[in-house]
């Protein structure tokens, strides 16, 4: 493994990729030729990257569920009612957990079981064992154009599979579906083995097949700052473009505050445009999602609808150019399908009352994109410097360093000494800043609004508010103040 932000050559990529197709049986039947004839034959209609590309056109905010099951006619019977019932935009197929592990034999006894008991025994959609031929069954049997996602740290033999069966988009990242999801894997691992995903989409490419690529933007999904998030996309998005991937959607998960959320996600979509100019990458189309709010969910499905709603607000007057939608079922469990359905339609109601509105710049607004694109900078300016202009190498170092701090990840490569929390507004700040690399200023910005809520709640500032804050939404307010009560 010799890591750098190159291109790989075709050498290295098809002399890997015979190990690669070896990982499962379903491997064999990928043929690279047969699959770029098979996706160019597909409508547009079918393919994410042209459909995102035609919503940033229009200014439209498509929305797009998860879902996924064990069996393909039962996964297909849920993706046409969410196409059908539910009103999407975009599908997908959520890939179970261990597929995200690479571990076949075990989802083989899952699938098997599944059809026993009648209903699925994995929690999502088992692609590499369902091959190419079973991928296109669901590619074929619904309308839109349909996304692998999952949380995996080594996705090289699903994106073969799922690729080559009509998957026009792959979610993920050598870091974001590293650092939330797994425990032992290096970033110099996931970082190579994404590598070889993207190096496969940039193929694709070349030979006249559009695929999206799509960093997952909420890490953890818990009180992750805007600028840790867009930092981490960022750097996915750079590295892809280098090996060839040309249409990339680059994502962040709800805070809760408005003017934040609007302003992380401009910020991330300008920051990243801006990267891409400096770097050469001319030719590359960059979109965004805004994912719903990820963390604990009241159980009272109307005040669910709330939180899916407010959501929904905030991506339309974002401007982003999809978003992912959530179930008034998740604190209680997967949902079922005409939950996920009514997810998507409370989704799009909002979603069409508010087409064409967009929160108007002032200089509150103004004020927080600065503060994010300045925060993110501070990272990435690390980073290449402790690569020497290597992004790839300088995202390992600055991992080791705890430059790049990510809340709560289980990951024991990374430095876990960041601590965020909500200021007096809402708004996620750094309560603690660990090892990055933020000028006096940025942290006394930080500080100083933290304390503005320390005053107003007659109490210090401390982790404490961190613990409050993570279970405030499932308690009915977004702030973890003392003595609130739910009304």
């Amino acid at each position: 493994m010799n890591l750098r932000n190159k291109r790989w050559t075709d050498e290295e990529f098809f002399g890997m990729r015979e190990d690669v197709l070896k990982g499962w049986p379903t491997g064999k039947d990928v043929d690279l030729q047969e699959a770029i004839d098979y996706l160019k034959a597909l409508p547009d209609s079918k393919n994410f990257a042209i459909k995102l590309e035609k919503a940033k056109a229009e200014g439209r905010t498509l929305a797009q569920p998860r879902a996924g099951v064990a069996l393909i006619e039962d996964h297909i019977v849920l993706l046409k009612h969410l196409q059908d019932e539910g009103g999407a935009d975009l599908l997908p197929s959520t890939i179970d957990a261990y597929s995200r592990q690479n571990r076949y034999e075990e989802c083989q006894k899952g699938i098997d079981e599944s059809k026993k008991a009648g209903r699925s025994l994995l929690n999502g959609f088992p692609g590499v064992n369902h091959g190419v031929a079973g991928s296109r069954r669901v590619v074929e049997a619904v309308d839109l154009p349909v996304e692998m996602r999952h949380g995996t740290p080594d996705s090289r033999l699903l994106a073969e599979i799922m690729h080559a069966g009509g998957f026009t988009s792959n979610e993920g990242g050598g870091i974001s579906y590293n650092i939330p999801y797994a425990k032992a894997v290096s970033i110099e691992k996931s970082l190579y083995d994404w590598q070889y995903c993207d190096r496969l989409v940039g193929f694709y490419e070349e030979n006249g097949v559009q695929i999206n690529r799509e960093p997952f933007g909420p890490l953890t999904g818990t009180l992750c700052p805007p600028s840790t998030s867009n930092a981490v996309a960022i750097i996915e998005a750079l590295l892809a473009a280098e090996q060839g991937v040309k249409s990339i959607t680059v994502g962040y998960g709800q805070c809760g505050n408005l003017i934040q959320d609007v302003a992380a996600i401009r910020a991330l979509e300008e920051q990243t445009e801006a990267y891409m100019k400096h770097y050469g990458y001319n030719d590359v189309v960059i979109t965004t999602v805004f994912h719903q709010w990820m963390g604990g969910f009241p159980q009272d499905e109307a005040k669910a609808f709330g939180v899916i709603s407010w959501g929904s607000a905030t991506a339309a007057l974002a401007g982003a150019t999809k978003v992912i939608v959530k179930t008034p079922h998740e604190a209680i469990g997967i949902p079922t399908k005409e939950a996920n359905a009514d997810g998507i339609k409370a989704t799009k109601m909002v979603l069409n009352m508010l087409e064409g509105q967009r929160l108007p710049m002032s200089d509150r607004l103004q004020e927080e994109i600065d503060l994010i694109k300045a925060e993110t900078k501070c990272m990435l300016d690390k980073l290449f410097e402790l690569g020497m202009g290597d992004l790839a190498v300088g995202t390992v170092k600055g991992f080791e360093a705890g430059i790049v701090d990510i809340p709560f990840g289980p990951s024991k490569y990374n430095k876990g000494l960041m601590m965020p929390a909500r200021d007096f507004e809402g708004c996620v700040r750094y309560l603690e800043t660990g090892n990055i690399p933020f000028t006096k200023e940025i942290k006394d910005i930080n500080r100083s609004k933290l304390e503005r809520r320390g005053k107003d709640e007659n109490r210090d500032v401390s982790f404490q508010m961190t613990v409050d804050d993570i279970f405030a939404v499932g308690f009915g307010k977004l702030i973890g103040r003392p003595n609130q009560t739910n009304k």
